[in-house]
């Protein structure tokens, strides 16, 4: 199997989700987070006490961003043509097959990374392993 080209540790500054202001009141407001605008929002205006919000500050390391745990970056291929494009890069990037790709055209894929050598991180999804 194919390893990256070099293995960085990821360092996360923050992990846990930023939650929306009073999103614990009610129900009709979800914890995705939205920007506090009020004029008025103690969020908005930072007092001590009031819930964190994002910041540059909380931003991950260049290097390590849009990093796999395994040491990859993701790249979407949905042909033999983008395929073919990560040759020079197998040690750098690793395929994702686009999910609108049909089982027969993924194992071409699958075989023809193989034999570049480019790993494939959905290479299991939608095959049987035994046809009838």
């Amino acid at each position: 199997m194919v390893s990256p080209a070099r293995k960085v540790n990821i360092v996360k500054k923050r992990t846990k989700p930023f939650v929306r202001v009073q999103s614990d009141n009610f129900k009709r407001v979800s914890a995705s987070w939205r920007r506090p605008r009020g004029i008025d929002s103690r969020t908005r205006r930072r007092f001590k006490g009031t819930r964190p919000q994002p910041k540059i500050g909380f931003g991950s390391n260049k290097k390590t961003r849009f990093l796999l745990p395994d040491g990859f970056r993701k790249y979407t291929i949905h042909n033999l043509g983008d395929l073919e494009s990560l040759v020079m890069l197998n040690r750098t990037y690793a395929a994702e097959i686009a999910r609108n790709i049909g089982a027969k055209k993924r194992i071409e894929l699958i075989e023809r990374a193989k034999q570049l050598s480019v790993k494939v991180i959905n290479a299991d999804a939608r095959i049987r392993a035994v046809e009838n």
